[in-house]
């Protein structure tokens, strides 16, 4: 049984090519992919290599600021 205040919901953990392909889709480079989600290039580069995971909500906070970006311009 799930701890009571974990999220019943399973949120799929993005593999290093949907990060990737996210990213260049959106035409950015690491660093202001990064910087988009106050995160470390050295983490970012860690999700894209496979060298560590990204958690969905990171994902997730990411392809929402995306989304943003596209409504303003």
């Amino acid at each position: 049984m799930p701890h009571k205040n974990r999220s019943p919901l399973k949120r799929k953990t993005p593999k290093p090519a949907d990060i990737v392909a996210a990213r260049t889709r959106a035409g950015l480079s690491v660093r202001e992919a990064s910087l988009l989600i106050y995160a470390s290039v050295d983490a970012w580069t860690a999700w894209e290599s496979g060298v560590r995971t990204m958690h969905p909500a990171f994902f997730e906070l990411f392809l929402m600021k995306l989304k943003e970006r596209l409504t303003n311009e």
